[in-house]
């Protein structure tokens, strides 16, 4: 059975940082391309970051271009987002997924979420 947990969520203040983890089991993550949603107060949920099956591959949204970083490390069936210079505008319930292809635009490939990490950039 297929499960993602998320992890490393918290209140932060801006500028500051954090390093989400999402933790797969019940299947391997090797394969497949995976990426980071987030979901903010009364908006929709869109794409953050994504990495492809071999690592070689990121996109980013414009928005946190330079400040995020997506990794992944198959060993652990894990990967991370670790989250720099955090802005008020970060804030969010955050979700990791496998996805169909890393591209600029990404989507769910199973149409599965685990229960997300709350972010929360404030002052």
């Amino acid at each position: 059975q297929l499960q993602l947990v998320e992890s490393g969520g918290g209140l932060v203040q801006p500028g500051g940082s954090l390093r989400l983890s999402c933790e797969a089991s019940g299947f391997t993550l090797d394969n497949y391309a995976i990426g980071w949603f987030r979901q903010a107060p009364g908006k929709g949920r869109e794409g953050v970051s994504c990495i492809n099956s071999r690592g070689d591959i990121t996109n980013y949204a414009d928005s946190v271009k330079g400040r995020f970083a997506i990794s992944r490390n198959d060993a652990r069936n894990s990967m991370y987002l670790q989250m720099n210079s955090l802005k008020h505008e970060d804030t969010a319930v955050y979700y990791c997924a496998v996805i169909r292809r890393c591209e600029t635009h990404f989507s769910n490939r199973f149409d599965y979420w685990g229960q997300g990490t709350q972010v929360t950039v404030s002052s």
